[in-house]
């Protein structure tokens, strides 16, 4: 492996912006790589032929910014990778850091990845990132725990698992190594071209700098026209570029370290494919070509690869393996690839008493006896109970549940920003009427969650998910999602002594479980219907 340990404490960095049809928000991009101060020499703005003005905005801060390139391309590329290529041929700092023309970079991140990259002469420095929620402006980290702030990672075969962090933006490279090495971006229309590009930086065996400071804020539009790659799987080429972009990018690892081919392909299995089956379209036509294309891609795991992964990710790649076509409970499939997963019943039992999927898919749930109860795909569903109250019945999975001995559930609240769940009283669970699991009726004070939440800060509209926690006569609990049915689901005004009005709606996620947003008095009701309108017109547009 090649290093370059550069003689001067005050090495500079390129930050390469790349833009297309994105003139109300790159000001603010390049605005705040401009603001990282001397440590960055050199903006580097790549225009991919933008029609909106773009191009227009970018000479502007040019003509005023003396440390602004303009790059303006001829032809739109169709996609990242090219105007990445562009903007690193551009630059010529020591250090090159990549970001999009709708986020930003906090204060300091240069200099923070900078000083790591020199302390330890490290060819990568990489630092925190959140995935930030507009207009809410919930912050939700990237990848938490898989990095331990100020720690050296001597080349990536010592933490396989550094795989499942495929950006490119939160991270600082030596233009030396990247040139060393031959790393670029694919060229032209290649979608997660940050996959690729990141499997060939860890195949070169980097020594990679960690630093704590948050360096890097994705911001995330779901109501945009036009919403990130990341967001636009409407269409099943998106599902079709993501496997297509995991095979070259297993295929690089796998090459350069079977280890780091090997951790590529059980984070497919762990991540990228629950997160489309469970957001999967209900169109039949689209199942059936979601399907055929899923077991193809599927093709590349050896048993090995697939017994590395853990169990819900390796009962999920032996379902689809085991039918050549979307099976009559695909509903109840999309529900145990939510995250916490969710194992509806029936619960059926092969030949030798093993827990199966179905009679009808008989793929054994290997593993299942020996899970920790905390980890059970437990299935709870819930209905209304009264206005102030509600039902839930949990239950029971092989008699796994019924061996801890249910005692008590109660129900949990996360608000959906982040922070500390706010917790309900626990209620003791009864058997249920023909047995098969427990049923209890759990007070549901939605007047009092509003002011829990106001005291924490939260001002307008709140949202919270809604989870169940059961405890266990053995000490054990199971804290899961909650599956509404029934008349539950709906808008209901309510009088409140404090507020003057509450409006509460439950609603069901896109992974089915039941979350809650509260509009306390008229500041949160408007909040609630400019909500209502975006998601509507978010709709209309992908329509």
């Amino acid at each position: 492996m090649v290093r370059r340990v550069n003689s001067c404490p005050s090495s500079t960095v390129t930050v390469v912006v790349i833009a297309f049809n994105d003139a109300g928000l790159v000001g603010e991009a390049v605005s705040s790589a401009l603001a990282q101060g001397p440590v960055v020499s050199e903006v580097v703005a790549v225009n991919d032929a933008s029609t909106d003005g773009t191009g227009r905005v970018l000479d502007a801060l040019a003509a005023v910014h003396p440390r602004l390139k303009v790059v303006h391309r001829a032809e739109n590329s169709g996609g990242c990778g090219t105007p990445r290529n562009d903007g690193m041929a551009a630059a010529t700092a020591p250090y090159v850091m990549f970001l999009d023309s709708d986020d930003v970079l906090p204060p300091g991140a240069a200099d923070a990845l900078v000083a790591a990259a020199e302390r330890h002469a490290a060819p990568v420095a990489v630092g925190a990132c959140v995935r930030r929620e507009l207009p809410r402006g919930r912050d939700l980290p990237w990848v938490p725990g898989l990095y331990t702030p100020g720690e050296v990672i001597e080349q990536p075969t010592d933490r396989p698992e550094l795989v499942r962090d495929t950006l490119c933006v939160n991270k600082l490279y030596d233009r030396y190594f990247l040139d060393k090495h031959a790393i670029r971006f694919p060229d032209g229309r290649f979608v997660y071209e940050d996959f690729v590009f990141t499997a060939r930086v860890l195949a070169a065996a980097p020594r990679i700098a960690v630093v704590g400071d948050l360096v890097y804020v994705w911001h995330v539009r779901r109501t945009a026209a036009r919403v990130s790659i990341s967001l636009d799987r409407a269409d099943v080429g998106n599902w079709h570029a993501r496997v297509e972009a995991h095979h070259e990018a297993a295929r690089i690892l796998g090459e350069a370290a079977p280890a780091l081919g090997r951790a590529c392909k059980v984070k497919f299995l762990e991540y990228d494919l629950p997160i489309y089956l469970r957001e999967l379209d209900p169109d039949p036509r689209y199942r059936a070509a979601w399907w055929t294309l899923t077991r193809h891609g599927l093709d590349c795991l050896s048993e090995g690869d697939i017994a590395a992964a853990a169990a819900h990710g390796r009962w999920i790649v032996r379902l689809l393996r085991a039918s050549d076509a979307p099976p009559a409970d695909m509903d109840r499939l999309t529900r145990f690839a939510s995250a916490p997963p969710c194992l509806l019943p029936p619960y059926a039992t092969g030949a030798d008493g093993a827990a199966v999927w179905s009679e009808e898919l008989p793929v054994e749930l290997d593993g299942l006896a020996a899970m920790p109860l905390a980890e059970l795909p437990v299935a709870v569903e819930v209905e209304r109970a009264g206005r102030a109250a509600v039902r839930i019945r949990v239950h029971d999975l092989y008699g796994r549940l019924a061996a801890a001995g249910p005692d008590t559930a109660r129900l949990s609240f996360l608000p959906r920003h982040g922070g500390e769940p706010a917790l309900g009283h626990p209620v003791a669970l009864a058997a249920a009427p023909g047995g098969g699991g427990w049923v209890a009726e759990l007070p549901l004070r939605v007047g009092g969650l509003a002011v829990t939440g106001r005291r924490r800060g939260l001002r307008g509209m709140q949202a919270w998910d809604v989870r169940v926690e059961v405890r266990c006569a053995d000490g054990s609990a199971v804290h899961t999602a909650v599956r509404p049915f029934g008349d539950l689901l709906g808008r209901r005004v309510l009088p409140s002594s404090r507020y003057g009005v509450l409006l509460a709606q439950p609603y069901r996620t896109a992974a089915g479980s039941l979350a809650l947003r509260l509009a306390p008095g008229a500041q949160g009701a408007l909040a609630l219907v400019r909500n209502r309108l975006d998601r509507t017109r978010a709709g209309c547009r992908s329509g």
